[in-house]
């Protein structure tokens, strides 16, 4: 019986091989795809650096870049370290301060409130009349009721003697003194006061006049001014807010006398 000629062994490389090599080759292209994202041309790096210091440095010379554009320098950690380091408390915006100091109340205008305070308390009139203060002066807030009759612009017999007892309060200082008029928003057409504009200011005026020709306050220090019915304290909404805005204010102004002085 004739015997089956043997298979001769293969001499290729193993099955095994086929996927390692098809693994590296990925590995392969998998590592050079990441490389090229990577990579940045120095042309390209220049110009996002240029772009970065023109927005951050504005017209400054100084570059981020070294002089062949490789590297970053010149990096000031100096500031930075200052700064951990400082006292939280020491650390103040320039600005913020020079906005506060804005509003704060002029000693000058806080003695002449003290004083007007102490005036009216001792006059008896600390009841009728409403005083404040800010950077401008003192304001007397004075009620339409304690001086005039509705619609009217002459002073009534109470409100002169308002006006009496608070004018010595006046005499104390030579600061300017200025007399504003406020009506509420009900229209007004007279003959005599055709509207809020001619009443408010027909009613300051009265006030300065008596102030200049009953009392003896020099006619150089005061001025008159009428509002209407612009202003109101409150809104128009009911009897009693608009008997707020019904009003006459007098202000003692605040006078810097170093600017006085330079003035002159």
């Amino acid at each position: 019986m004739a015997r089956k000629p043997k298979k001769a062994k293969s001499s290729g490389a193993p099955a095994w091989m086929a996927t390692y090599s098809d693994l590296m080759s990925l590995l392969l292209t998998f590592f050079v795809l990441l490389f090229s994202m990577s990579s940045v041309s120095e042309e390209q790096f220049k110009a996002v650096a240029e772009s970065l210091r023109v927005a951050l440095a504005g017209s400054s010379n100084d570059s981020i870049l070294e002089d062949n554009g490789s590297t970053i320098s010149d990096l000031n950690t100096t500031e930075v370290e200052d700064i951990d380091q400082a006292n939280p408390e020491d650390l103040t915006v320039e600005d913020s301060e020079s906005v506060e100091s804005t509003n704060v109340i002029p000693q000058e205008v806080q003695e002449l409130y003290e004083t007007a305070n102490k005036y009216m308390a001792e006059n008896g009139i600390e009841s009728d009349l409403t005083i404040s203060r800010d950077t401008e002066g003192v304001y007397i807030d004075i009620q339409e009721s304690i001086l005039f009759t509705s619609g009217n612009a002459d002073i009534t017999a109470s409100g002169e003697e308002t006006l009496s007892k608070l004018s010595g309060l006046f005499d104390l200082f030579d600061n300017k003194i200025v007399v504003e008029g406020y009506t509420d928003n009900v229209p007004m057409n007279t003959s005599e006061f055709p509207s809020n504009w001619e009443l408010s200011t027909g009613r300051a005026v009265s006030v300065l006049r008596y102030l200049s020709e009953e009392r003896g306050i020099s006619p150089s220090r005061l001025s008159a001014k009428g509002y209407g019915e612009h202003f109101p304290l409150v809104p128009n909404d009911s009897d009693a807010n608009r008997a707020l805005n019904r009003r006459v204010n007098v202000i003692i102004m605040y006078e810097d006398r170093e600017e006085v002085e330079d003035g002159e």
